[in-house]
């Protein structure tokens, strides 16, 4: 891509609010995950990155001290999130990086910080700083534990000058994710680049990597378990392990190993892609909602079955509680897709037709895309608790657009000249309506009718 697409591409990405950033940032990163589009990924996240740190300086005129704190923070970045996006264990906000690293300069071990950044403006061109990385890295784990660890004294004051308390939050996992750097780069290593499948020959693979003892402690093992999150095409998956491990479907069992946190995981994962589902919706995005809807149909039924779960229990709860927020979402938009469509194709008497009345071309397409929503939501409506609305609407959808696309047909033949324009401009949202419900043969075939109509009504005009 030319640098003047680049920047135009900067442009577009830097006027998008902050959330929506936030929302592409987590799509393009999940497309990395399972391999499509990589290029394309690798190039927004890039500039998207750029922008939420507010750093679209070119990289070579990046302060030194920048350069450090990236080659610090290099083994976070498998569990960074991005500011609007609920944090779950194993994640660690990006937003936090700033501040931590400014106390590490100012307050942790400012000494080390300003010798390792004159070491690293000494270094040859080409050296990549890796052993320097490794250095300002046990310098930091060293000063997070000397803060966070057991000992003596009110160490209150003394972290209240890192940040407020979610940064305190991250502290304590910036410093157990560096503590055990090696460990997690040697997992990184062991693990499939994807997971297409996670049967019972890749959960024993996974099964032997992770089993580290410097992994498996509680506070660690949630970000071993997001490593292997982020390879598997369906993450919901990821309970299989929890199960695998308690020998037993049963959650009461699986809650009570360490690995039940995955459980927890795939759940929150779940929340938060009902949340993105109905924030694309309110939005009117429609792109993705396929996507989105086959991913919670498939990880809702997954854990209904895989998961001997409990109404009355936290993890039944949860569950219980996404799927009534996902069918609360998907309904109403449902309710008024009939609605949308009745005000475009709705038979208005001659008399009641203004001069120079026109159908909004956008309002069409917004409104066929509504209606190959409903039209997608039927495949996945019994799991997600939808299935009466969404059978009924896509019925009262096909009967009412084929009865006023015939009904149109008959209108054109006998429309007044100062209407024709509008009766025309309805017979074309009509039939990409018909496109969408009954196929592409169906809306040919009623766009022959309609020309058909129209030169018949011409050909009788100029026989009187």
């Amino acid at each position: 891509m030319s640098q003047t697409s680049i920047e135009r591409l900067r442009d577009y990405l830097a006027q998008l609010p902050p959330q929506s950033q936030a929302l592409l940032m987590r799509e393009f990163e999940r497309a990395l995950e399972r391999g499509q589009d990589t290029a394309v990924a690798t190039l927004v996240l890039e500039q998207l990155r750029k922008i939420v740190r507010k750093t679209e300086v070119d990289e070579d005129a990046a302060p030194r001290t920048e350069d450090l704190s990236r080659l610090l923070y290099q083994p976070l970045e498998p569990f960074l999130v991005e500011a609007g996006i609920p944090v779950r264990l194993g994640q660690i906000r990006r937003s936090s990086l700033l501040p931590i690293w400014q106390w590490l300069g100012r307050d942790g071990a400012p000494d080390k910080v300003s010798e390792l950044d004159a070491a690293l403006s000494r270094l040859p061109a080409g050296d990549s700083g890796e052993a320097l990385a490794l250095k300002i890295q046990a310098v930091a784990a060293d000063a997070i534990f000397e803060l966070t660890g057991p000992g003596g004294g009110d160490k209150s004051r003394a972290l209240a000058r890192v940040g407020p308390p979610n940064v305190i939050e991250d502290l304590y996992s910036v410093g157990a994710v560096l503590g055990v750097r090696e460990a997690i780069a040697s997992l990184n290593e062991k693990l499939p680049r994807f997971l297409r499948v996670f049967g019972d020959s890749q959960i024993a693979a996974v099964t032997a990597a992770l089993n580290v003892p410097v992994l498996q402690t509680p506070q660690m093992l949630p970000f071993a378990l997001s490593m292997v999150v982020q390879r598997l095409t369906a993450p919901w998956q990821i309970i299989r392990l929890a199960i695998k491990m308690a020998a037993s479907d049963d959650e009461i069992r699986v809650a009570a190993t360490p690995f039940g946190v995955a459980v927890t995981m795939a759940l929150h994962d779940l929340s938060c892609l009902a949340a993105m589902l109905r924030l694309d919706i309110k939005r009117g995005r429609f792109d993705n909602i396929a996507e989105n809807l086959k991913a919670l149909h498939d990880g809702v039924r997954g854990l209904r079955t895989e998961l001997d779960l409990r109404n009355d229990s936290a993890w039944g709860k949860q569950l219980t509680s996404i799927r009534a927020d996902i069918s609360n979402a998907l309904q109403s938009e449902i309710d008024s897709v009939p609605g949308r469509v009745r005000r475009i194709l709705r038979q208005r008497a001659e008399k009641d037709i203004p001069p120079g009345a026109r159908v909004d071309s956008t309002e069409v397409e917004e409104t066929a895309a509504l209606i190959d929503f409903v039209a997608t939501c039927r495949n996945y409506a019994s799991e997600l608790a939808i299935n009466e609305v969404t059978l009924r609407t896509y019925s009262d959808l096909q009967q009412y657009v084929e009865r006023s696309t015939e009904s149109l047909v008959q209108s054109l033949r006998a429309a007044d000249h100062k209407v024709r324009a509008y009766r025309q401009q309805q017979m074309a949202a009509a039939i990409r309506f018909c496109e969408v419900l009954f196929g592409d043969d169906y809306a040919s075939l009623m766009s022959r009718a309609a020309e058909s109509a129209l030169t018949g009504e011409r050909k009788s005009s100029r026989a009187g």
